[in-house]
């Protein structure tokens, strides 16, 4: 039997604008827990901080619960990729490096971003990492065009990571949003241009490069979630939920007069 293409679920421009508010609600909980992340606070307090703030803005946490994950936000410091799973035993130290993704659903709609925020003072190659990995992003995103093909926003990403000596993950990659966190399609951050699925208006699509400072090889961990390179060097992680609509692609998962959680 021919395995059935899952095609994109395209939303209307009153869809789109409905989805700016669990966007907002879930820009605004990553910024709260960026600005919270210091050095001896422990994961499980900045999970319950988003998790107070995207209740009090009328939202739910879109994590909690999703395939039995426990927190309402992933926590993963240095060679932790993804998925890490907020702990009272992991406290931050002076010198990591912490990716957070936040999801909140607001009136059935999913907002879902990423960024990974310095703790403290951290050294030259953290910072390179995560400076190349916010540029991978913004490029991945000018890519999300009419008329482009998702190996375009791929291969938007790879070129500059690599270009900087950086290891592109490829087992862990973006999606659709809409109301349901995960819809088609896949968004893989490598890529050739020219290839893939076209890109057309309608389709609303997380963004979300995941690099690494070495290898691109990663290695599960026993918990079923958490993620963590191969060579236990550092991974950043940064992620928007964008709209491709005529004018070109539109932040979902942003507060007004706020692009970056700062």
């Amino acid at each position: 039997m021919r395995r059935r293409r899952e095609w994109p679920i395209l939303k209307s421009p009153g869809e789109i604008e409905a989805m700016k508010e669990a966007g907002r609600v879930s820009a605004l909980a990553l910024r709260q827990v960026g600005r919270a992340a210091r050095p001896g606070v422990s994961t499980w307090e900045l999970d319950l901080l988003a998790e107070e703030v995207i209740r009090s803005e009328g939202g739910v946490p879109a994590f909690k619960g999703y395939g039995g994950f426990p927190g309402s936000i992933c926590a993963s410091v240095n060679e932790q990729i993804v998925h890490g799973i907020p702990s009272r035993a992991v406290k931050l130290a002076e010198g990591d490096v912490l990716s957070v993704d936040t999801g909140a659903i607001v009136d059935g709609w999913v907002g879902d971003n990423a960024w990974t925020f310095p703790i403290g003072v951290i050294d030259e190659e953290k910072q390179r990492l995560l400076d190349v990995t916010e540029r991978c992003m913004w490029e991945g995103i000018a890519a999300a065009r009419s008329g482009n093909r998702l190996g375009d926003i791929g291969h938007a990403v790879q070129s500059l990571a690599e270009a900087n000596g950086l290891g592109v993950v490829r087992e862990y990659v973006g999606h659709g949003v809409g109301r349901a966190m995960h819809e088609p399609p896949n968004v893989p951050n490598y890529g050739r241009r020219g290839t893939g699925i076209e890109l057309c208006v309608g389709m609303v699509l997380a963004i979300e490069p995941m690099i690494n400072l070495g290898t691109h090889k990663t290695r599960p961990m026993p918990d079923g979630w958490l993620v963590c390179t191969r060579d236990g060097r550092p991974s950043a992680h940064f992620e928007k939920t964008i709209a491709i609509t005529e004018d070109g692609p539109v932040l979902l998962t942003v507060e007004p007069g706020r692009e970056k959680p700062l």
